[in-house]
């Protein structure tokens, strides 16, 4: 391969000025663009993901969680932590016991895109 090969550069710096002025305007801010960043390292670990779906066919407590999926409880519960951190779960109060649902439809909004993008 010779030196330069498959690199494109550009003849001319901002040729298409306006294109570059019009996407740097609609940018987000780098602080949204890091907190959006850190929410899909959360989507990064099977674990949680697991645990997403089956919050997503039912609201559950860590005991049926962790039977479900063939953990332990306290790694349930730290999986869980991260996901309420992300505001991604949020859980209910019943006597003694805690259950955990999806926090709104925006998590099941990332899912389905997310298996409808893997599965084409």
């Amino acid at each position: 391969m010779e030196h330069g090969e498959g690199i494109e550069r550009c003849e001319y710096m901002h040729v298409h000025e306006k294109i570059v002025a019009q996407v740097n305007a609609n940018m987000p801010d780098e602080e949204i663009l890091y907190d959006l960043a850190e929410l899909f390292k959360i989507f990064g670990d099977s674990t949680r993901i697991k645990i997403l779906y089956v919050l997503f066919e039912s609201e559950m407590c860590v005991c049926d969680i962790a039977q479900l999926l063939g953990m332990t409880q306290s790694a349930i519960s730290h999986q869980l932590r991260s996901l309420k951190q992300s505001k991604l779960v949020k859980y209910r109060r019943e006597g003694k016991t805690v259950f955990y649902s999806l926090a709104d439809s925006h998590v099941r909004t990332i899912l389905d895109q997310g298996i409808e993008h893997v599965m084409e």
